[in-house]
Formats: C-alpha cells, structure tokens, sequence
C-alpha cells in the first residue's frame, strides 16, 4: 500500500485553475478549512465549487476564487447565512446552481457510480425547478409512469474532505455523529484529498471505534494531511466543537470592507501555522 501522505500546500499544488472542486462537510461542520486556507494562498482560480456551504464558500467567495456554486445552502449553522456568499450574491460574483439537499446528494450518488444522473422525487413541484431551469424531468418506463427529477450527475475534479483520522494510505474516519455525505465526494471524484486531525497506524483506526467508522476507502483518495485543527473554526466532534467566538468576528469582520482587510492580514496571509497561533492569541484576549 502506498504511502499518500502529503502537505496542505502539496494538494493545491495539484489543483489548478477552472477545476471543479467537491468541499466536504457540512454548514459550518467538519469542513476542510486548512486545505481551504492554503487554497486562498495560491493564485488558483475560475472555481466551480460544489459544497453544502459554510465558510469554505464564504472565503472562496471573498477572495473571487468562485466562477460558479454549486449548493443546496451556505450556512453558518449557528448564523443563518454565510455573509460573504450572502454579499457575493448580491453583487452577482459567481453562478449559482441551486439543488435541493436530497437532489444534491443524489448528484453525488450518480457521479459516484459514474452514472449521467439519477431520478428522485425531491425538487417535484417546489421552487427549485423554477430557479434551476437547467433541469429535467423523466418519465418511469414502467407501468406507474411516474414523472421523477432527473438529477444530473455532480462530476467532481477534485474533493477535499476533512475527518477525524486517518492512515497514511487514505483510509480515513469520522468519530463525530454525521458522516456528512464526505465518502461520496470522495467517489465522485477523479482526485480526493483527505485532511485529518491525526494520522495513526491501520489498525489502531478500529481502537474504541465501530467499523461503520471507517468511512473513506483509501482506493478514492490520492492525499492524506495530517493538520491538527484543520476544520477550525468548524467544529470537528468529538475533538473540538465550532469556535463560536471566533466565528462570531468572522461574521463581524465580514460587514465591513477595512475590518476584513484587518481581518485577513492577521489569519489569512501566512501560513497555517501562523493561523493557529493567531486563532490562540485572539483567545487569550478574550479571557
């Protein structure tokens, strides 16, 4: 088995501008923040992003690296709405392509098993037909005739995802309560990257954990990165739960364009080093 471990930087040294790239997590859970953040440091960009958004979409979008979203939301869980895809929606910065959750989860299934779509149910007679005219609907060839969505297929370049541990091969693990949909992006993509709190030996993945655990197979993943707190300021259960504070000036510093240049200048010009020092010298004055 191959050893994939790599550097954040190393990952978007094989990305490349206009890709497609599939963001795992979920609102402002889980997400794969220090491949995000070594991302905004590279003059990668013309990104069509696939995403249940959070702030990996809101700084993307702020730093004009999005051409076009893919979304069923972009949240910060605790704060309704990302407020820098809230601003870049409203200035008309990137395609949106909006689906359904289920509709969503359905493209990344049909991707996955390299199929050009699914059918579903979900999307029948709501909004999302009438904002998304891009899609279709089919008939079933079968007695019932039932007219079903026709969900294309969400064909990724590249994933990033972010789990709790992982072996140097790419067998990666969640421990927190949701697997947040990270295996499909995974699948659905000619590449996939996984970031992770800790990386262990093989067998020690199965230590005080039940197998269903073991959610990414290390056929669909290319890379392995080990960088403790790399979902922050997402939380990343059970290791560390969202830092609410620190989110709280994320979304303050978003309102306005000089405290955001502040913002960025102290956590998002060096390294991710240097962005974890940051993030533990504005706790201590909070205290």
């Amino acid at each position: 088995m191959n050893d994939k471990t790599m550097t954040a930087e190393g990952v978007v040294g094989c990305l490349r501008s206009g890709m497609t790239i599939g963001i795992g997590g979920w609102g402002s859970r889980r997400k794969p923040m220090a491949l995000v953040r070594a991302l905004l440091r590279s003059d990668i960009t013309d990104l069509t992003v696939v995403s249940y958004g959070g702030p990996d979409v809101g700084l993307l979008a702020a730093a004009g690296k999005v051409r076009k979203l893919v979304a069923a939301f972009a949240t910060l869980d605790s704060v309704p709405l990302e407020p820098h895809f809230t601003a870049a929606r409203q200035r008309g910065a990137f395609e949106l392509v909006e689906l359904d959750e289920a509709m969503f989860m359905w493209g990344l299934t049909a991707a996955a098993q390299r199929l050009p779509f699914l059918p579903i149910r979900a999307g029948l007679g709501s909004d999302v037909m009438r904002v998304n005219p891009q899609l279709r609907t089919v008939t079933s060839p079968y007695d019932d005739a039932e007219e079903l969505v026709a969900v294309p297929a969400l064909r990724l370049d590249a994933a990033l995802v972010h789990l709790n541990r992982a072996d140097a091969h790419g067998n990666a693990q969640y421990l927190g309560p949701d697997p947040y949909f990270d295996d499909l992006f995974c699948q659905a993509a000619d590449a996939a990257y996984v970031s992770c709190e800790q990386i262990v030996d093989t067998a020690d993945l199965l230590k005080d954990a039940a197998p269903q655990t073991l959610l990414v197979k290390r056929a669909f993943v290319n890379g392995v990165v080990q960088t403790p707190g790399g979902a922050h300021f997402t939380s990343c259960a059970p290791d560390y739960d969202r830092d609410e504070a620190f989110q709280r000036a994320y979304v303050q510093a978003a309102r306005d364009a000089e405290t955001w240049r502040a913002f960025t200048d102290r956590y998002l010009s060096g390294d991710e080093e240097t962005y974890q020092a940051a993030v533990t010298a504005f706790h201590e004055e909070q205290t």
